[in-house]
């Protein structure tokens, strides 16, 4: 057995609908799909890059068992081409970041952090 791809990260959300309308918005993904576990109680829905169905962000609602915090994600990391212009675009949606400015790593790649609806970190990330 060969893994291939990272397919999804699972985020577990308190409002299907607000955190859907979220990661369209501020974050700029697109809806792929929404569909009701077999459970019957579960909701999902999966997101992704505009174009690009590699890997998804699937929202998970009304998990039975709630979890800590930190166990829902640590964060989660999309690459833009243009870390300046994506935060002001994000910055002017009353969205909050955790820094006043970006950190640059040695390598020259450079990242920003903020908080989607259910708490959970996003990170804009620019590659070196």
């Amino acid at each position: 057995m060969a893994v291939r791809k990272l397919e999804h990260v699972g985020v577990m959300v308190t409002n299907m609908e607000r955190s859907i309308a979220f990661y369209e918005t501020v974050v700029g993904l697109e809806l792929l799909g929404k569909l009701t576990h077999t459970n019957g109680v579960i909701e999902l829905a999966f997101l992704g890059a505009p174009g690009a169905q590699e890997t998804q962000l699937e929202l998970i609602a009304n998990y039975p068992n709630p979890l800590a915090d930190e166990a829902r994600v640590h964060h989660i990391a999309f690459t833009v081409d243009d870390l300046d212009a994506e935060t002001a675009r994000i910055a002017a949606l009353d969205v909050q970041f955790l820094e006043d400015e970006p950190t640059t790593l040695p390598n020259g790649a450079r990242y920003r952090f903020f908080y989607g609806p259910d708490g959970e970190r996003i990170e804009l990330f620019q590659p070196a």
